[in-house]
């Protein structure tokens, strides 16, 4: 049986796969069409990050498709109601980014808080703003919102704990009734509660027709104007046009966003030169331990589901 990897992946799980498996791996594939197709007019397996997009001319190029697996938990590239129809198993790596996603939120929170960690360069020039970076907060104390309580969502407040955050949070699937929020000390909250009390606001939902733009020049206005707002989630959940009016307003106290609507993010964005905005081309889940547990984690699954259908 052949599997096709089209986006990089970490070579232990590579070579596992290879064991027992026809594997072609090509990590730029996902930029070069024709030779992309005539790698998926055989594949049994499909193999992908964030950049392919699962669906229509794909998923026609690849007849005897059975099975697509996610190196990552986001499925917004994959057509999943297509592939239902087709009877192609989709599976996402769930839970085996949280630690790198939820550090991310912890630093990031912590970096625009004391918004004084861009003052290299300046100190080395010899100069000395120490009056002008003595007035940043501390995380100890603030009260954390996460919006979306799924594994990630909840090993972040579980980090967030440990530092001494009050976590509160609201999920649109989760009642407050649910055990998780009892299990995890988090006090279940509606969404607009949740923007009134938060100091930091986590993001950690899906991209679907009822989060896009979640976050927008509304949703800002009931938030302090001294939070601090990231999303690692999807970059269709917030209104990057409102994020950089917002910052640039002194209506909101910082942003660090990792995803964006267009990704690369281009040149020229509402995004460019705003003040307390931290930037980062979607790596929040992507570190080296977390993309040797999410390869390995898929190769085993896809695997197995090659297996059951063999």
């Amino acid at each position: 049986m052949r599997i096709v990897i089209s986006e990089f992946m970490d070579e232990a799980a590579v070579a596992m796969l290879a064991s027992r498996f026809d594997v072609c791996y090509d990590q730029t594939l996902v930029d070069r069409q024709a030779p992309f197709n005539d790698a998926l007019a055989s594949a049994d397996a499909l193999i992908v990050r964030n950049r392919t997009q699962v669906g229509g001319a794909l998923l026609d190029a690849a007849p005897q498709l059975a099975v697509v697996g996610r190196l990552g938990v986001g499925l917004d590239n994959i057509d999943r109601a297509a592939c239902e129809a087709r009877n192609i198993a989709v599976i996402p790596a769930t839970g085996a980014n949280a630690q790198a996603v939820a550090e991310y939120v912890i630093a990031t929170a912590m970096i625009l808080l004391r918004g004084a960690y861009a003052s290299t360069q300046t100190v080395a020039n010899g100069d000395w703003p120490r009056a002008a970076l003595s007035n940043g907060r501390e995380l100890a104390g603030k009260t954390l919102g996460i919006v979306g309580f799924g594994s990630i969502g909840r090993l972040t407040g579980r980090m967030a704990r440990a530092l001494g955050m009050r976590v509160i949070g609201y999920d649109a699937n989760l009642p407050a009734s649910a055990p998780p929020w009892a299990d995890e000390a988090t006090r279940a909250r509606t969404f607009d509660e949740v923007l009134a009390e938060a100091d930091v606001v986590s993001l950690h939902v899906p991209l679907t027709h009822e989060t896009r733009n979640l976050i927008g020049a509304v949703n800002i206005a009931k938030m302090k104007h001294d939070a601090i707002l990231i999303n690692t989630a999807r970059g269709g959940v917030v209104d990057e046009t409102a994020v950089a009016a917002a910052l640039r307003a002194g209506k909101l106290g910082g942003a660090a966003l990792d995803v964006f609507a267009d990704e690369p993010l281009r040149a020229g964005s509402a995004l460019a030169e705003c003040p307390r905005l931290l930037l980062t081309p979607h790596i929040a889940g992507v570190t080296r331990e977390s993309n040797v547990r999410v390869s390995m984690m898929i190769a085993e699954k896809v695997a197995a589901a090659l297996t059951a259908r063999a």
